[in-house]
């Protein structure tokens, strides 16, 4: 089969396009034939050496997200039939989703929805579910509050700014770098667009608050936009971080944090999200989520980012794209 492999780490010129063995399913494990690969920055931080949960073994396939059909089970797999169409998570250690063919433990394929498209679909699980998980679970997001969505052009903030308008959020302020990404997110429901590289944007979404600040603020850049990010918050809001696309190179400000936490202490809160955590702890929630987003995706309320597809050979222009920030919606590699 083609395959995207890395035997080293670093830019995106270690990604190369080869020829691997077809993968053979172990016990519990499905072997997808892949018609939709999502690009997640997670792949971009593996291929980079990044720091990351899991780790990365060389030779190395990215890719955790697919969509496609089945093309066979392993021993004890009674759920699944060759020519299924299904979606999911693969890897993490093995064989990924950069490939004609990968594999997955059965618990982590889900059949795809009648009528979903297969490239919808590679984006359900990373970005999708993250932004559901985010504003449903972790920010608790209430009908009515306000709400700041950083890249809301991208992946998860596409997703983001779709599923607070789903809840009811009285405001949606969306964060983008451009004004055509920042028209993107206005179609996608914010009410609100702001470029939020100026450095005065937190002043910005306090005008748009009344004064008031947000009830909870997403943060995916690093330490050290973090600040800025709760200097646009409200008392008692809730500020949720779920990456760091500028690397973790720079340290955390801990001044920063002391009006946070003892003075004033206005009874904000500072969380922490990682998606596998979840996954490992909090299965019942990740169902429940998935299960709300693809209702609103079936029902039309959540029609998610815009997808833009490239052919699997060119997965290290798909990589250049996301690190450059000039991408917007979802990137999806096609075999």
């Amino acid at each position: 089969m083609k395959a995207i492999q890395m035997v080293e780490t670093g830019t995106a010129d270690v990604l190369k396009y080869v020829e691997l063995p077809d993968p053979v399913p172990g016990p519990g494990e499905v072997v997808i034939r892949v018609q939709s690969a999502a690009v997640n920055f997670a792949d971009v931080a593996r291929r980079r050496g990044d720091r990351y949960p899991d780790p990365t073994p060389l030779p190395f396939t990215p890719g955790a997200e697919v969509a496609g059909t089945v093309a066979s089970v392993g021993e004890g797999v009674t759920a699944f039939e060759p020519g299924t169409p299904v979606f999911g998570s693969v890897g993490p250690y093995s064989n990924g989703g950069y490939a004609e063919c990968a594999v997955a433990h059965q618990t982590n394929v889900i059949p795809l929805p009648p009528g979903v498209d297969p490239d919808l679909a590679a984006s359900l699980l990373a970005v999708g579910l993250t932004a559901t998980l985010i504003l449903t679970e972790a920010a608790k997001l209430a009908e009515g509050e306000t709400v700041f969505v950083p890249a809301a052009a991208g992946g998860v903030g596409s997703y983001a700014v779709q599923v607070a308008k789903v809840l009811g959020a009285g405001t949606i302020i969306a964060g983008a770098s451009t004004p055509a990404k920042r028209e993107i997110a206005l179609k996608h429901g914010a009410h609100h667009a702001i470029d939020y590289q100026e450095p005065n944007w937190p002043d910005q979404v306090r005008e748009l608050t009344a004064g008031k600040g947000v009830d909870v603020g997403l943060e995916m850049v690093g330490p050290k936009h973090l600040p800025t990010t709760l200097a646009a918050l409200a008392p008692f809001g809730r500020l949720i971080t779920y990456g760091a696309v500028a690397g973790l190179g720079e340290h955390l400000d801990g001044e920063a944090l002391t009006s946070l936490i003892y003075d004033p202490a206005p009874g904000q809160s500072l969380t922490g999200f990682n998606l596998g955590v979840w996954f490992a702890l909090r299965a019942e929630a990740v169902a429940g989520g998935l299960g709300r987003l693809i209702g609103w995706v079936a029902e039309g309320s959540v029609a998610g980012p815009t997808i833009h597809t490239m052919p699997l050979a060119d997965a290290a222009d798909a990589h250049r794209l996301l690190e450059s920030g000039s991408s917007t919606g979802k990137l999806i590699l096609k075999p």
